[in-house]
């Protein structure tokens, strides 16, 4: 099972890069959790004086970045705002669909203004991380965490506790 976790952003902070280590190092032989980091277009200037369209742009630009790791034949997730809301036993369901349906998975994480809307809209499924604003550097440590307890649930290991 190949799940890729392909973000916009390529410098997160030492412990990010250790705590998402930590939790994809977890995962069993057979499963392939990796993070892709994909290069953030440069925004200069000040954010609150540039247009839609110039910030449409920059999307679109690390849209094209993010579709070129996208393994080939690969399921598409995108983490967006006004995705599914799921518990982490609807995200082990999910894992576990995806697993029966033995293709890759690509679970996109969106720069500092989220994601292209075209890559939103072409993607298989939306999916909601939290209803609070988080640093997308954290986004990183929470999914990879909620994939590996989502993976316990499935295997009946104990870390996850109802």
């Amino acid at each position: 099972m190949l799940i890729r976790i392909l973000a916009v952003g390529q410098r997160s902070p030492r412990w990010v890069d250790e705590a998402v280590g930590d939790y994809l190092k977890r995962f069993p032989a057979g499963w392939q959790v990796e993070l892709v980091a994909v290069k953030t277009e440069n925004r200069t200037g000040d954010p609150t004086r540039r247009t839609d369209a110039a910030t449409a742009t920059l999307m679109a630009r690390e849209a094209e970045r993010l579709r070129a790791k996208i393994p080939p034949r690969a399921r598409v997730v995108v983490l967006d705002e006004r995705g599914d809301d799921l518990r982490t036993t609807a995200l082990a369901q999910r894992l576990q669909r995806w697993q029966q349906a033995a293709e890759p998975v690509a679970i996109l994480i969106g720069g500092p203004d989220g994601l292209d809307a075209s890559l939103k809209a072409s993607a298989h499924e939306r999916i909601r991380l939290s209803s609070l604003t988080l640093p997308h550097a954290l986004v990183r440590v929470l999914l990879a965490e909620q994939l590996y307890r989502a993976w316990s649930i499935n295997a009946g290991h104990p870390y996850h506790r109802e």
